[in-house]
């Protein structure tokens, strides 16, 4: 082929692709930690959102149009979002906003959306009671996730003493408020309940009182990514052999502690051993994209991954990306993906299957047992 034939072929496809995506893109806004508590987790949570954004753009985008993402580091914290969902929101207009993010940063940044009137779907597992009529989640929320670990330390393993640790803002207390209530529920005692500020690194103290209150069992609740990693560690060096659940691990961080994880605890909406055509499939075209470059797909970057596809499942009943139209069709519509059949239509939460695992010696996930469409409970009754 000739090098003159070969520039107007490049410019054959140029225009093609010119032609396909001939409207103005649809702009999705991703603030994330790329730094801070959160920067473990986040690269998998972006190449989530990445690889469903190529997907949907090269079976023809949204109504024709070309998705696009707006990525931009919250710092995993309050003030970082701030910035970031103005940016988004006010700056760059973006569309809509769809992240995974720690409870400080969306508290922070949902005023700025109630401003902007955009929807949110938030990704991200987190201690419940969330509520906007332009805010959604499609994770778990403490009515779906504590139950599994706890019915199991309970009827399994026979403990009756827990002692719970988390950090100190909204997701871990919330999230051991709900704990334990739910052990005294169930005729347990929580002996002692200790938190530190989410960048803590040291937990010597923390696990002396741990180590002499003699629970039976240790439930946590810290800040994903490095908090958990850190405690883990220091945790397993103590000695102290008892079973551990950890409300806020994903597999991916589980699989980074390596031999420190063994026998750790977890309820997940998501593990990659689901076995299903959809995450089959979901596994081999993400490997694919990244390569060895890929970090293991988890409970934090696969509902990332969905919510984009629900919000093209929205834009495409609403007609286009009006947001107030797009607002009303999030709750009917619904995505087959490798979670299963997630809808947000319980008050602006999702119904979902939850997973009891435990971590193996090979950094995977063991499934020891599955609870089917689980009700978020009453979360936001005035959606």
């Amino acid at each position: 082929m000739s090098k003159l034939v070969q520039l107007k072929t490049m410019a054959l496809a140029i225009l093609c692709t010119g032609a396909a995506f001939a409207a103005e893109p649809i702009r999705i806004g991703v603030p994330i930690g790329l730094s801070g508590a959160n920067s473990v987790v986040a690269p998998g949570v972006v190449q989530s959102a990445q690889l469903a954004v190529d997907e949907i753009n090269a079976a023809g985008g949204v109504l024709g149009r070309e998705l696009r993402l707006e990525i931009a580091d919250d710092g995993s914290g309050a003030v970082g979002a701030q910035k970031a969902f103005d940016s988004l929101v006010f700056r760059k207009k973006v569309d809509a906003i769809i992240s995974m993010e720690t409870s400080a940063a969306r508290n922070a940044g949902l005023p700025i959306v109630n401003k902007g009137k955009i929807p949110y779907i938030y990704t991200s597992f987190y201690e419940g009671h969330a509520c906007s009529p332009w805010l959604f989640v499609n994770a778990w929320v403490p009515e779906q996730q504590v139950p599994p670990i706890v019915q199991y330390f309970t009827r399994n393993l026979k403990a009756q003493s827990f002692f719970l640790i988390g950090s100190d803002y909204a997701f871990g207390r919330g999230m051991l408020a709900f704990t334990r209530k739910f052990i005294e529920s169930q005729g347990g005692k929580v002996v002692g309940e200790e938190y530190l500020p989410t960048d803590a690194t040291d937990w010597t103290a923390v696990l002396s009182k741990l180590r002499a209150s003699k629970a039976d069992a240790l439930i946590t609740s810290t800040a994903g990514g490095a908090p958990n990693v850190s405690l883990t560690k220091q945790l397993r060096a103590t000695g102290l052999n008892l079973p551990y659940g950890n409300l806020a691990v994903d597999e991916g961080t589980a699989k980074s502690m390596g031999a420190d994880a063994h026998g750790l605890y977890l309820s997940a909406s998501y593990v990659t051993a689901i076995d299903s055509p959809e995450n089959q499939k979901y596994l081999a075209d993400i490997a694919k994209k990244y390569g060895a470059a890929l970090k293991v797909p988890n409970d934090l970057s696969v509902p990332q991954y969905e919510a984009i596809y629900l919000y093209k499942a929205a834009v495409e009943k609403a007609g286009g990306t009006d947001p107030e139209k797009v607002r009303l069709a999030l709750p009917e519509v619904a995505y087959d993906g490798p979670r299963g059949r997630v809808r947000m239509s319980k008050q602006h939460h999702a119904p979902l299957k939850m997973y009891l695992g435990q971590a193996q010696a090979d950094g995977s996930v063991k499934m020891i047992q599955s609870f089917n469409n689980i009700s978020p409970g009453e979360q936001c009754p005035a959606n």
